[in-house]
């Protein structure tokens, strides 16, 4: 018993180091019985989504994936469905998956259920790359990719809730904004791989590691996340899960908060759909230096890194105006890229203006993504949770595979024309934002 306590008090210093609290812990908007666990839930939920963003980045589906299709001898039009394929299936499914979370007084298992799926989906992709190569492995990990974009769906969706049922309120984006900046650290390391040799020629082995020790992070995340004391919550609105989906949908026409949060995050896709075109801007004018390539990651390392805890703290007091001022960075800074372009001054990039460009927009897309979740889990309560968190997210993964036709503007006129058009969408839902209610706080 005295060493249970010694721990709890260790877990209770550890908690308090980064929340900044003391004697009087926040206990907001969360059930009772869950305040005393309070610091073993955030430090738990912290680990776990370290190591699964952690491993996001090992498999990452803008580098990594399409890398390993390349060295495998995958058909180029193979790769272009590794982004849509990834996030739409993540996103789409939620909504019925949403249906029967209701049913169960406690969601975490279904978090269990995604963990195992995603490291058996992670285990088996390295065993296709390892056994075939061409087509054949371009089918097999197409499909592999699908069931793991589905089982990520899952943690997702249940995530949130379990965040929601377990940490108050005001200490929900903190524990976001410290896993997003320490996994910004591993982010670095990927980051200086890319730079040196590991991962030229046709050399597998390393991508065969990264894809094992990506499922083995889940496993790893899996233990954390089982320390997790979640309390029973409400399971009226179960049923059939398509009937439950469409009396869902009803949100979108029926509640006004939550369709304007919708707006907005729709409008807020030109910050996630504009990386990839400065990641092909940049390769143009460095005539595709893989160095630059790992300056990329390592920029989007430090950007989750330096950027994230205060991020977090920010979307504590204010989760709306870390969207819109996140927006309005997304936009200015590609304001001034297409302007530079135009104006001859990228005509010979300077390094440090490249990576400052990148860090910027990188920073701005963490900012947007931390902000619009801790306002989503903020607007919610216990009994709808479940359901906002799936109904946006089936509505932004429609809206995201429209989005992808965007790239088309980059055959028919330039990469800087689609940035500028995206930018300035973003300046367009900064504004739009300030008109939501602030939730937070």
């Amino acid at each position: 018993m005295s060493s249970r306590t010694s721990i709890e008090r260790g877990l209770a210093w550890v908690y308090d180091q980064i929340t900044g609290d003391e004697d009087a812990r926040v206990c907001k908007d969360i059930p009772d019985e869950a305040c005393r666990d309070q610091p073993r839930n955030f430090l738990s939920y912290l680990v776990a989504n370290l190591l699964n963003k952690i491993s996001d980045e090992l498999v990452s589906a803008r580098l990594t994936l399409p890398w390993l299709f390349s060295v495998l001898g995958v058909p180029a039009s193979f790769s272009g469905f590794i982004v849509p394929i990834r996030e739409a299936g993540v996103l789409l499914p939620q909504l019925v998956v949403a249906a029967y979370i209701r049913l169960m007084p406690r969601r975490k298992v279904v978090w269990y259920i995604g963990a195992v799926l995603s490291a058996l989906m992670l285990f088996l992709m390295a065993v296709v790359a390892w056994r075939s190569g061409g087509v054949m492995a371009g089918w097999l990990l197409l499909v592999c990719l699908i069931f793991y974009s589905l089982a990520r769906g899952l943690c997702s969706v249940s995530a949130k809730d379990v965040l929601g049922k377990t940490i108050s309120k005001t200490r929900r984006g903190r524990v976001m904004g410290t896993s997003v900046a320490l996994s910004g650290v591993a982010t670095i390391g990927i980051g200086l791989l890319l730079q040196s040799d590991l991962l030229t020629g046709s050399d597998l082995a390393p991508l065969l590691v990264f894809l094992v020790a990506a499922g083995l992070l889940w496993l790893m995340a899996l233990t954390s996340f089982m320390m997790i004391i979640e309390p029973e919550g409400s399971t009226e609105g179960g049923g059939n899960a398509f009937g439950e989906a469409l009396r869902s949908l009803r949100l979108v026409i029926d509640d006004k908060p939550f369709r304007q949060y919708l707006v907005s995050r729709i409008l807020l896709l030109s910050v996630a759909l504009v990386l990839p075109f400065y990641v092909i801007l940049i390769q143009q004018q460095l005539q595709g230096e893989l160095s630059a390539l790992g300056w990329l990651i390592i920029a989007s390392g430090l950007a989750n890194s330096l950027s994230a805890p205060l991020v977090g703290k920010w979307s504590d007091r204010s989760s709306r105006n870390v969207m819109a001022a996140a927006a309005m960075l997304a936009g200015l800074v590609g304001i001034f890229t297409w302007s530079g372009i135009h104006s001859g001054l990228a005509d010979d990039p300077h390094m440090l203006v490249i990576f400052s460009v990148f860090f910027l927009v990188t920073l701005a897309h963490g900012a947007v993504r931390l902000g619009r979740k801790v306002y989503l889990v903020d607007m919610a309560n216990a009994d709808n949770r479940a359901q906002y968190v799936a109904v946006s997210n089936t509505v932004i993964g429609i809206a995201m595979l429209f989005g992808g036709a965007v790239g088309i503007l980059a055959d028919i006129y330039n990469v800087q024309t689609v940035i500028l058009l995206l930018s300035l969408v973003a300046l367009i839902s900064s504004v739009y934002i300030l008109r939501l209610a602030d939730v937070s706080g």
